[in-house]
């Protein structure tokens, strides 16, 4: 009805304004205005806390038709500064729905905005790069938004865990989404590996993923020094995804440099963790103009290709890793050729630009879980 709508508006760094509507009265959110291709998920990028301090452009027209379940949540908090759709559907139709998006969003007090040509405003940024905005129930000078919002910090303190905790091994995971996913990997039940999952904003699913496969997962917050990690007695560290600059994350790349040098133990890298890896083993880091965030970016290398899972807005530079005798070069992004993976060449190190683990799929990378597994097996066992 529109009673329950209240006109609000998106403004832009460069001035440009939409008018749309909010469930709200009063609205107001600054962030990083960035945009998402993915069909579905709105759910998990909600909860993502790669998306910290982001508004985030939803290219599907549609949103809200499956509703919101109890079991797709990456994290347990809102991380996501605000939400611009072109619609909202007040209905959901789905057998695990426990509320519909529209509840979801006025319980958790989501900034929201729609009736946005998301279409029209996509390309905007497609063309001008991603930048600064708001949503608001009014009109504010553009000043206001360089005085509130400002990109140049470090992330990842603001979503890393405060204190170390361990998710133990489960013989099940009781989840319908990895049932398939599961069947192949009873074997590793069997062992006994320990793994140490460094927090720059993980996921819930990298956890499941590692989990699934027998683990025994200590997380630890993304401040932990060498020192700290080694207590653990890891076979094998993961290094996760997180938000923003990871040129920003001196103390993490320090660590990490230490881990590269004087251990033998696996580490794999998704996302931030592939960027932070890559910082330590020399290489320099980028903004993108508008950054990867779907569910179907082509990945692959000499004429071989996985579609992917992708949400970063920074890439690690070609030129050191290509020109480096110890890094051999994985994958890279189909679309625009940055670089997504790297493998070292006599250590059992690798990463990956995107999400092996997505939720919603695609699931063509999921078996690096499995090689990162198996790795940590023959480090222990031999």
């Amino acid at each position: 009805m529109l009673s329950d709508k209240y006109s609000s508006l998106l403004m832009l760094g460069d001035g440009t304004t939409y008018k749309g509507w909010s469930f709200c009265k009063e609205v107001n959110s600054f962030g990083e205005i960035v945009f998402n291709t993915g069909m579905t998920g709105y759910q998990e990028i909600i909860t993502d806390p790669s998306y910290f301090s982001q508004i985030v452009i939803f290219t599907y027209p549609e949103l809200g038709n499956t509703g919101v379940n109890i079991q797709d949540s990456e994290s347990n908090s809102i991380y996501i500064k605000g939400i611009v759709a072109k619609n909202i559907s007040l209905n959901s139709s789905n057998w695990r729905s426990s509320t519909s998006l529209k509840n979801y969003i006025l319980m958790k007090q989501i900034p929201h905005i729609f009736g946005i040509d998301t279409r029209a405003l996509t390309r905007h940024l497609r063309d001008k790069g991603v930048m600064k905005g708001y949503i608001s129930s009014d009109l504010m000078p553009i000043i206001d938004l360089n005085k509130n919002f400002s990109l140049n910090i470090d992330l990842v303190k603001q979503v890393t865990s405060l204190k170390s905790y361990m998710h133990k091994r489960l013989s099940q995971v009781n989840n319908q989404f990895y049932k398939y996913l599961n069947q192949n990997i009873k074997n590793f039940h069997n062992t006994h590996v320990n793994i140490v999952v460094l927090d720059f904003g993980t996921k819930s699913n990298i956890l499941l993923r590692l989990i699934s496969y027998g683990c025994d997962v200590y997380v630890l917050p993304a401040i932990s020094n060498y020192q700290t990690i080694k207590m653990y007695k890891p076979d094998g560290i993961l290094l996760s995804n997180g938000p923003g600059d990871p040129s920003k994350i001196y103390y993490s790349i320090n660590t990490i440099k230490k881990l590269v040098k004087y251990s033998k133990i696996p580490i794999f890298g998704i996302c931030m963790g592939h960027q932070l890896l890559s910082l330590a083993l020399g290489a320099t880091t980028f903004k993108l103009k508008f950054g990867h965030r779907g569910l179907n970016h082509p990945s692959g290398l000499n004429k071989y290709s996985e579609i992917t899972s992708q949400n970063h807005g920074f890439a690690v530079s070609k030129n050191l890793i290509t020109q480096s005798n110890f890094i051999k070069v994985t994958h890279f992004n189909l679309n625009d050729i940055t670089l997504g993976g790297i493998l070292h060449n006599s250590k059992p190190i690798f990463s990956v630009q995107y999400h092996p683990e997505a939720s919603p799929g695609p699931h063509d990378s999921d078996y690096l879980f499995k090689i990162f597994i198996e790795l940590a097996n023959i480090i222990k066992y031999g």
